[in-house]
């Protein structure tokens, strides 16, 4: 698959149909994930999968009920972490960047884009999703209190083919000097 179509082919899915994923393709995706630059090649992005039905029904169970729905039949579940104090920052951990500590979730943003892609061209489908209980999540999966849970992404095979939803105008989003 060429990456644009790659790119433009990816949708967030809302209908899994309960195909099984094989734990080395989890392997290979999370190896994706992997490869996105980040802030001094801190690498500040941890993954979380849960790949057996037990757990994943103890990570839905963690959703509000409108993601739930949607995430029916999912095959795994990424949830996605920053290591905290690395990004942005200097080696004492004082943050320099205009963001903030913002630059860790913008790191982690690359990752997970890398991994949906990635994922899409194996012929996975996925929700990405910032809306989760914490508390629940951080407990279930032993997220220490040196990580932020940033998001939980859905994967998984879909019979769905989605339509791009429209985009803005170019002149809309872009100003070029």
């Amino acid at each position: 698959m060429e990456i644009k179509e790659c790119i433009e082919g990816r949708r967030s899915i809302r209908k899994f149909n309960g195909a099984p994923i094989s734990r080395e393709d989890i392997e290979e995706i999370i190896k994706a994930g992997q490869c996105a630059p980040s802030w001094k090649n801190s690498q500040t992005a941890r993954y979380y999968v849960a790949l057996s039905p037990e757990a994943i029904e103890r990570v839905n169970a963690c959703l509000p009920d409108f993601n739930a729905e949607r995430t029916q039949g999912v095959g795994a579940y990424i949830v996605t972490t920053v290591s905290k104090g690395q990004s942005g920052c200097n080696s004492d951990g004082e943050y320099f960047s205009h963001l903030g500590n913002g630059y860790e979730c913008f790191d982690n943003g690359l990752a997970v884009e890398n991994i949906a892609l990635y994922a899409h061209s194996l012929g996975y489908s996925t929700l990405i999703m910032g809306l989760f209980d914490e508390g629940a999540l951080r407990s279930y999966l032993g997220v220490p209190s040196g990580e932020d849970i940033v998001v939980a992404i859905a994967i998984g095979k879909t019979d769905k083919k989605p339509r791009m939803p429209e985009r803005k105008p170019l002149d809309e989003v872009l100003k070029i000097f």
